[in-house]
């Protein structure tokens, strides 16, 4: 009988053009037909992913498509993560700005990383910035 655990994680490199993106998003129904995760889970998980995706293509490797973005997906009994990781130079993820401090609310920008924090179950920067574990509790 086979384990619902996978072995190893299941890795995708994308190019760094915005329009990638979607790329993800198939690598994310390919998972929830593959893992039957359910669609409160779904949602989070496509909003978060494609966000930081988004964020590595676009504040990592600043839209260079010769740069690639890392994404991978381990499954346990217990979780769902995607590991994303982009060939930038990294960012001071402990000093990022209140997207939600009145000095902030009218900036176009900068709710990215606050959204991603409430929709994961866990969020874990590495490498220096480069890279975001999202950790999704099933």
């Amino acid at each position: 009988m086979p384990s619902s655990t996978m072995n190893k994680p299941f890795k995708l490199k994308i190019p760094s053009l915005i329009e990638n993106v979607r790329i993800a998003e198939s690598f994310i129904d390919q998972a929830r037909d593959e893992f039957n995760f359910n669609d409160d889970i779904y949602g989070n998980i496509m909003i978060a992913v494609t966000e930081s995706v988004n964020n590595a293509i676009i504040h990592g490797n600043r839209n260079e498509k010769e740069k690639n973005v890392h994404l991978e997906l381990n499954v346990s009994d217990k979780e769902i993560s995607f590991t994303v990781e982009d060939e930038g130079k990294g960012f001071d993820y402990d000093s990022l700005p209140d997207p939600t401090a009145p000095e902030n609310l009218d900036k176009p920008g900068g709710r990215g990383i606050f959204l991603i924090k409430h929709l994961a179950d866990e969020v874990e920067f590495s490498n220096e910035g480069k890279a975001i574990t999202l950790r999704f509790y099933i």
